[in-house]
């Protein structure tokens, strides 16, 4: 039996007066910690949720969010984290897919549920609960909490088979798919990453995204194994952030590439505030040559990189390679195994790109409901990314692009990584995105958005012309620039180019 979920409770009985959670204002040890937890489990419990329950939140980043996400499990019960940024007709339609019978949620959502009241049959109001004090239709979380009696459940033994969470993927196309983890799975995410980032019992952990999307869990799960401090931003803000390491001693911290570029910018940046950092995560999606070389010269010796499926595959580019294998991923660690793909089913030779393909210890049940999509995902035990890349002789990775993001130009393939990764050395170039659009000659041709950087002045054409002069190949030409303010982006943070796509209107003046 494996009790994933007894670590709160390990912690509060041997190391009980360490500071186990900053929130804002709000110091918890792990004595008070656990005994919240053990509150919220009894409540749980008093509602009715049974082992194997689904329960769901949709809370942006709070300490009540980090106690349910302790006590759901302790009970064998199963997480289902949602965002607070889901529109009613999406949040009803993965509600009833969870099968969800507890909500804990915040006031903000609750005219948004009682339009949903005749579509969710199975959440009744009584275990809806408000975090932020009752509504006429919901009970407050923290009025029910103080209602019960001292004490904490009996502990429920689960097998390391059983579930964990659903995990809903943020999606940049198509319907959200519930990604299922077991307790095995998330100690797997205890364990190799704790040693992957070398966190030690007394290391300060900051997360400054939100912790409903997995990428969360990638700091928070080794952070909590081994009794670490764990500081969580309510949301992010690059400022606030570096004030945040400088006051804490913060030696961990994990984000996406847009919060990575924002903190370089930051005008409170300094390498002295955030000396105390051991790591600097990015993961969510490829950071770009030109900031890693940035935070390699500013922060030396720190950066990581993670590439990695929610579906249950990683490969990790570690401190002492980032600079001798600029450009790479990194390598699967141990357990993991990975091969590079033909479009026939063959492996591909070093150099040659293919879909990655792998399998380790951290693959998922499936998809929650859909056979069928696991089964296409999952062939002989091995994960189908759906990303291209290729391997080196040394077996490190080099993402390409996904597999859906590739233009085909007149018959020639074109990763949009690799312009990307040019229009980025622009020194007034702070974000950039290319997908293909419609073209009458070549089916498809590369456009590039760009979001500049505070009090830049370039105009498109220049851009255009500037990025065309220094790309590998004639095909990689862009047709065009368009100037954004900011690109649309899924709750996870990550880059919507399926939108830009779609809204992308030629400039008068764009050569047809």
């Amino acid at each position: 039996m494996l009790q994933l979920a007894t670590v709160v409770e390990h912690h509060a009985e041997f190391r009980g007066d360490q500071v186990a959670v900053v929130f804002e204002q709000e110091r918890l040890n792990w004595r008070q910690f656990a005994a919240r937890v053990g509150r919220c489990a009894q409540l749980l419990q008093s509602l009715g949720v049974k082992r194997g329950d689904r329960v769901a939140t949709v809370l942006a980043n709070c300490r009540e969010l980090l106690e349910v996400y302790w006590a759901v499990p302790s009970i064998g019960a199963v997480l289902v984290p949602l965002s607070p940024l889901l529109m009613a007709s999406g949040l009803a339609s993965l509600l009833r897919d969870s099968g969800a019978v507890c909500l804990i949620t915040q006031r903000s959502m609750a005219p948004i549920l009682e339009q949903l009241h005749d579509e969710l049959p199975q959440l009744p109001a009584d275990r809806i609960l408000m975090i932020d004090g009752a509504t006429p239709a919901y009970p407050g979380y923290s009025a029910q909490l103080e209602n019960l009696p001292e004490g904490r459940p009996a502990p429920v033994s689960v097998s390391q088979d059983e579930l964990f969470n659903v995990m809903y993927t943020s999606g940049t196309t198509g319907l959200p798919k519930g990604i299922m983890h077991s307790h095995f799975v998330r100690s797997m995410y205890c364990t190799l990453f704790a040693s992957a980032w070398r966190m030690r019992p007394e290391s300060v952990v900051l997360h400054t995204g939100a912790i409903v999307f997995n990428g969360a869990f990638v700091t928070l799960m080794p952070c909590f194994y081994l009794g670490a401090r764990y500081v969580l931003q309510r949301q992010f803000d690059a400022e606030e952030a570096i004030e945040i390491i400088a006051r804490e001693g913060v030696t961990h911290t994990m984000m996406v590439p847009a919060q990575i570029i924002a903190l370089l910018n930051s005008p409170n940046f300094s390498a002295e505030r955030l000396s105390s950092l051991e790591m600097i995560l990015s993961l969510g999606a490829p950071l770009y040559q030109e900031h890693k070389d940035l935070l390699n010269r500013l922060l030396p010796d720190r950066f990581y990189e993670l590439y990695g499926l929610t579906e249950g595959f990683w490969t990790i580019l570690d401190k002492t390679q980032s600079l001798r294998k600029a450009g790479s991923v990194g390598s699967p660690p141990c357990f993991f195994q990975m091969r590079i793909v033909r479009d026939d089913g063959s492996d591909a030779a070093a150099g040659e790109v293919g879909e990655i393909v792998g399998r380790g210890p951290s693959l998922m049940l499936g998809y929650y409901g859909r056979p069928d999509l696991t089964e296409q995902a999952i062939r002989d035990g091995w994960l189908y990314t759906g990303d291209l890349g290729y391997a080196d002789d040394e077996g490190y990775l080099y993402l390409v692009d996904r597999k859906k993001d590739m233009i085909d130009s007149g018959g020639v393939k074109i990763y949009p990584k690799d312009i990307e990764e040019v229009a980025a050395r622009h020194p007034a170039v702070r974000d950039v995105a290319v997908f293909g659009v419609a073209h009458e000659k070549w089916g498809e041709t590369p456009v590039a958005a760009v979001v500049l950087r505070a009090n830049a002045a370039v105009r498109a054409d220049e851009l255009r012309d500037w990025i065309n002069e220094r790309v590998g190949a004639r095909y990689q030409r862009l047709h065009a620039v368009q100037i954004l303010d900011d690109f649309p982006r899924n709750a996870a943070g990550k880059t919507l180019k399926r939108e830009m796509r779609d809204a992308y209107q030629p400039a008068n003046g764009d050569d047809h």
